[in-house]
């Protein structure tokens, strides 16, 4: 019987919280090592196993990832994936334990991990498959697909560090997953490229699939770990749950998200926020067709009103999105500012948004609100679960009888002759 392609086994992560310019990757403990010697080497030894101010960002994580699986690594912001997706990679050592990896790594973590500013992208396809262990003529085999895939032929032999995000995710991505590695770690940074390019992702992350190699993948995106992952590993503050099926994962992740739902939208937790600023999103108001009500007949008139403050420092031409999303957290409906209305807007110190939807046409079942404030494809601030309506039964069919949810998502007329 062969042995797993990951075996992680007891691997825990500490840090001493406020220590400036605290780093382990490899590259630093060398340069502390030749500039202060004793005080780095004593750091091997500090012991985190008391003080207020050691933070345990993993705690005794164990699990084991077979040959070919896709495993679905989900949590809240703060959970340990990124974490322990770098312990992984190799690129910070743990506290104790270990992980064995079992074949070639091509990791896709965030944007900038991995590649080289000053090089340009021709050379930094090179470089990574040299760092894979490729022969520079499997590269050259597969460089062709690499850029196609990317779409950033006009700009390969110009430094990527005046690439957008966009592109540097475009490329960095397209030469993880044409390398062929035996075993990917992806994080959630195909959220940076447009909703074109993360399609053509997750069908390339498909064909990957079907050639047998290993997959580690990390998303917000229950949609996404329903349709790409065999098995998921649920991480709660650091701790790591037992490998379960995909249905168990994404109802485990859910009730985690629902612990907040009784919290003002202003103290709900944030899934995206801009570093170091105060919450945007600060109310949100839903109306039926006769008033306040978070119960919406089907096919009757809904509306939103979401309410933003303190955000007259975020630049850019702003959109806001309304997600509805189903038990199971796919998403079924989108209403947003600029695909519905063409509407952008600055950031002010206060401003409320009015969404009217004539007539919604979901099946019933219990509905919750995702809001996403953007700038172009930057997603700057999302709330899961900001809110949730119930969608009841109306006989707008006049047959007395609906779909349920499991036969369809909406519910829409049409005409019958024989």
């Amino acid at each position: 019987m062969s042995k797993p392609a990951i075996s992680i086994e007891h691997i825990s992560k500490a840090y001493r919280i406020g220590l400036a310019q605290q780093s382990d990757s490899f590259a630093s403990t060398v340069k502390s090592l030749l500039k202060k010697p004793l005080k780095t080497l004593r750091k091997f030894n500090e012991d985190y196993s008391s003080g207020q101010d050691v933070y345990w960002a993993l705690k005794d994580v164990s699990f084991e990832v077979e040959r070919g699986e896709v495993l679905g690594l989900i949590g809240r912001n703060g959970a340990g994936k990124s974490t322990l997706l770098k312990v992984l990679s190799r690129i910070v050592e743990p506290t104790s334990g270990h992980a064995i990896m079992r074949g070639r790594v091509s990791s896709l973590l965030e944007v900038g991990t991995g590649f080289h500013p000053e090089l340009t992208g021709r050379e930094n396809i090179y470089l990574n498959g040299a760092i894979l262990g490729m022969k520079r003529s499997e590269i050259k085999r597969k460089f062709d697909q690499i850029v196609e895939f990317s779409e950033v032929g006009k700009f390969l032999d110009t430094p990527v560090k005046r690439y957008s995000s966009g592109m540097y995710v475009r490329l960095a991505f397209s030469v993880a997953a044409h390398l062929e590695p035996e075993i990917m770690i992806v994080d959630e940074v195909l959220a940076v490229g447009d909703a074109a390019f993360q399609q053509k992702c997750l069908g390339k992350m498909s064909d990957v699939m079907r050639q047998g190699r290993t997959i580690i993948f990390v998303s917000h995106s229950m949609d996404a770990i329903a349709s790409l992952c065999s098995s998921v590993v649920h991480l709660r503050k650091g701790c790591a749950s037992e490998k379960m099926s995909v249905e168990a994962g994404i109802r485990s992740y859910l009730d985690e998200a629902a612990a907040g739902d009784n919290l003002p939208l202003s103290q709900k937790p944030r899934t995206i926020q801009i570093d170091n600023h105060p919450p945007v999103f600060h109310d949100l108001k839903i109306r039926g067709q006769d008033g306040p009500t978070v119960m919406i007949p089907v096919g009757t008139r809904v509306g939103f009103d979401v309410t933003l403050r303190n955000f007259a420092d975020v630049p850019g031409h702003l959109t806001l999105g309304i997600g509805l999303n189903n038990v199971r957290g796919q998403r079924v409906a989108l209403f947003h500012t600029e695909y519905h209305k063409g509407l952008t807007f600055r950031g002010v110190d206060e401003l409320t948004l009015h969404c009217d939807v004539e007539s919604l046409p979901l099946v019933p079942g219990t509905y919750t609100i995702d809001l996403v404030l953007a700038d172009g494809y930057n997603m700057l601030e999302k709330v899961e679960r900001a809110g949730q309506i119930e969608v009841v039964f109306n006989d707008i069919l006049g047959t007395g009888k609906l779909p349920n949810g499991k036969q369809s998502v909406v519910v829409l007329p049409c005409t019958w002759s024989n």
